[in-house]
């Protein structure tokens, strides 16, 4: 507990951003924390379980993607539309969330990390396995992207760039 109790806030919101539409985020952190416990011996470096965690999580979400068929996700999503579409910040945060579902997964990765989860770039950066550069990168176009779709410009798809 005291290696998870100074990140948890961070990765209650990097999984609430992972799963925004597709389900509960409690299950997500349910799921990542169990194998977290189950490999916990594998952990060589007390300093690593926050890349640990996160990489655990990853790989979770990335499995459920795979999984998932496409109209589940989207009956799920119907329904969170229904229950949170109160108020104008809801909206706000709809649109950011769905922006962020369209970004390449590292980009969007890379923003939720750094933007909603409050993590610093070398932060980002060992949790996602790469340098400090590449998570600049993909940061700046997250944000060129993210400007692109939320902006009134006609609508561009990721592929016609």
């Amino acid at each position: 507990m005291a290696l998870y109790n100074p990140i948890h806030a961070r990765f209650e919101r990097f999984c609430k951003a992972r799963t925004f539409g597709h389900g509960p985020h409690e299950d997500l952190m349910h799921d990542s924390l169990l194998v977290a416990f189950e490999k916990f011996d594998d952990l060589k470096d007390k300093d690593a379980f926050c890349s640990f965690l996160f990489g655990i999580c990853r790989r979770i979400c990335a499995n459920l993607y795979r999984k998932q068929n496409e109209s589940s996700w989207l009956d799920a999503y119907d329904q969170m539309q229904a229950v949170e579409s109160q108020g104008e910040k809801n909206l706000v945060r709809d649109d950011l969330y769905k922006a962020l579902d369209q970004l390449p997964e590292e980009q969007g990765e890379a923003l939720i990390l750094f933007e909603i989860a409050g993590f610093s770039i070398r932060e980002t950066a060992k949790i996602q396995e790469t340098s400090e550069d590449a998570v600049k990168q993909r940061l700046h176009r997250g944000r060129k992207m993210l400007v692109r779709l939320l902006s009134d410009e006609p609508k561009l798809s990721l592929q016609e760039k």
